[in-house]
């Protein structure tokens, strides 16, 4: 075979690749639109939008030295999702973080602490509850926002904390019984005026609490949307697909089923706390584990007008799940404009599988 043929046929190829790509590239930069209980796929889509991304930014650099007009098609792909790349990665390498605490500044966390097993549920740690409230302590906020919190009769986690947050509010979405319930949870220094709880059609609920401070009155909202719930089979099942092994067809079929279903919720949940939000007569802060990306209905849903603690103060991708993949950005604190974002860091403890987020905000006057 000559050599024009071969470089024919890779050209081809190459073309044919890159069309796929851009196809579903275009298809992710839709799917914030497109609610996934009505169209499950833009799930997906907006999944691998990281690795579209860099599909396009390699086949942009291989068509300028190989052929600089094909560049075009990436090019203005690229130029089309825009606004999906934006929040994607946060641009402030020299933002940094104080531990200094300002007066006028509120500091508030949010972390998903994994029900207290630790970072790998096959190593928890026996005093993971005293080791993790002692590291938000140790931060000095004003408030603090827990998801996979729980709480005992036997075991009380909620005690430490009081000492320096002796407001709470507990959504206690799984009661057994009162002799154990798990849920979101928002800890204050400050009196928590009101909260309530807004139950999403699955188990999970969306949860406030109504902050004084001072002469200002607030309101915190914090949640857990449907997550995929995978287990040690699951994951186990991602290894197979991974590595190709025999077995890996039935267990793509068991993760598909389980993602599907996710998304399917989590579209619902979505809309439930986009209306629940917009009806806060204070200024307001949500945060807490979206299970989804960026590049989602979700996070677009909810977030609306709101502004991105991490895109506002920090650098990266900003991955706050450290399981699965390094594109992970799932955790997320949205305040209204209504507020100035000073500061934002990701504390990674090692005390969950989720890094802990926390910022530092000034309202304005």
């Amino acid at each position: 075979m000559s050599r024009t043929v071969v470089r024919r046929v890779a050209k081809v190829i190459m073309i044919t690749a890159n069309l796929i790509v851009v196809v579903l590239f275009l298809l992710a930069c839709i799917s914030p639109y497109i609610n996934p209980s009505k169209w499950w796929f833009s799930g997906f889509t907006g999944l691998i939008f990281p690795f579209l991304l860099l599909a396009l930014i390699f086949f942009t650099i291989l068509w300028l030295f190989a052929r600089p007009r094909l560049a075009l098609i990436p090019v203005i792909t690229l130029l089309i999702g825009w606004k999906q790349i934006s929040v994607i990665f946060a641009w402030h390498p020299r933002a940094g973080f104080s531990k200094e605490h300002p007066a006028d500044v509120l500091r508030l966390v949010d972390w998903n602490v994994h029900g207290f097993n630790g970072a790998d549920v096959s190593d928890v740690k026996r005093n993971i509850v005293h080791e993790l409230s002692s590291s938000i302590i140790r931060l000095n906020p004003d408030v603090v926002c827990l998801q996979e919190f729980n709480t005992a009769e036997s075991e009380d986690h909620i005690k430490p904390f009081l000492k320096d947050f002796p407001f709470y509010f507990f959504s206690d979405d799984v009661d057994g019984n009162r002799s154990y319930q798990s849920g979101c949870i928002i800890f204050s220094k400050y009196r928590i005026i009101n909260s309530g709880r807004i139950k999403y059609p699955s188990q999970e609920s969306l949860v406030f609490a109504d902050i004084v401070r001072g002469n200002d009155t607030l309101r915190v909202y914090t949640t857990h949307l449907q997550s995929f719930k995978f287990g040690k089979t699951d994951y186990s099942n991602l290894a197979k697909i991974k590595n190709q092994e025999d077995e890996h067809l039935a267990a793509s079929k068991s993760i598909y089923r389980k993602m599907k279903t996710a998304f399917n919720l989590r579209g619902g949940q979505a809309d439930v706390a986009h209306d629940e939000i917009a009806k806060s007569p204070y200024p307001s802060i949500i945060c807490g584990d979206f299970n989804d990306v960026p590049n989602s209905y979700t996070y677009f849903r909810i977030r609306g007008n709101r502004q991105d603690a991490f895109l506002k103060k920090s650098f990266g991708i900003g991955r706050s799940f450290i399981a699965l993949s390094p594109t992970l950005r799932i955790d997320y604190i949205l305040p209204t404009d209504h507020f100035e974002v000073k500061q934002f860091d990701m504390v990674d403890e090692d005390l969950s599988d989720h890094i802990m987020l926390v910022t530092d905000l000034v309202l304005k006057k």
